[in-house]
């Protein structure tokens, strides 16, 4: 129990946008065309592969904690969370199990046997296609920022809540492609993660999330 509870920190610090002070709520028409265009393009990826840059903004710390990395991704549910700096570490989600390679120490989970588990990595593959429009699940309000578009997602369920208060997604103007997340935690600490470098559509091997 004690090693799940730190694996599942682990998934809300690897989940995490500059906040933009220039915002405008988008309208209910605004909100449909923004929706239809990001969902168009989730239906259109098969992979990604994105370097990501990890910050871990602490209120004890001066400075972010910062981590550098890979994301792998392959529809419908693999994800490859490949770390860098500071030290090597793997993240592996896919056919229902939680993979884990913590400087050769693996660890196991079955997503099945655990539904806050299971929800985190729907989040988190909703996430990255930002496939995330679900009003039952989560009180989401929409923004257009002066780099493309700003969406804010509160959980409703009260488990999700005692380790994250609000998502934020950030999306290009054009294509509806995620380029930042930001998760929130119930003390205001929060985990800001940065994609570049993405590409989409290239050949992923299955052998890519294997520990």
């Amino acid at each position: 129990m004690k090693n799940s509870c730190k694996i599942l920190f682990l998934l809300v610090a690897i989940l995490s946008l500059n906040v933009c002070f220039a915002q405008t709520v988008l309208s209910e028409k605004e909100q449909r065309v923004f929706t239809e265009k990001v969902q168009e393009t989730a239906r259109k990826t098969a992979t990604i592969s994105s370097d990501f840059k990890q910050l871990k903004y602490l209120e004890m710390l001066s400075e972010p904690i910062v981590s550098e990395g890979k994301l792998v991704f392959k529809a419908p549910d693999k994800i490859l969370w490949q770390y860098h700096t500071p030290k090597a570490y793997k993240v592996i989600f896919k056919e229902d199990v939680l993979l884990v390679d913590n400087d050769g120490t693996k660890d196991e989970i079955k997503l099945s046997s655990n539904k806050l588990f299971r929800s985190f990595n729907t989040l988190m593959v909703n996430s990255i296609q930002g496939y995330m429009f679900d009003e039952m699940e989560f009180k989401i309000s929409y923004f257009k920022t002066n780099e493309g578009y700003l969406v804010t997602f509160e959980p409703r369920d009260k488990r999700m809540k005692r380790f994250a208060t609000a998502f934020e997604l950030s999306f290009t103007q054009n294509t509806g492609e995620v380029t930042q997340i930001k998760l929130i935690e119930p003390n205001k600490d929060y985990t800001l993660i940065t994609f570049s470098n993405r590409k989409t559509n290239s050949k992923v091997l299955d052998t890519t999330f294997k520990l």
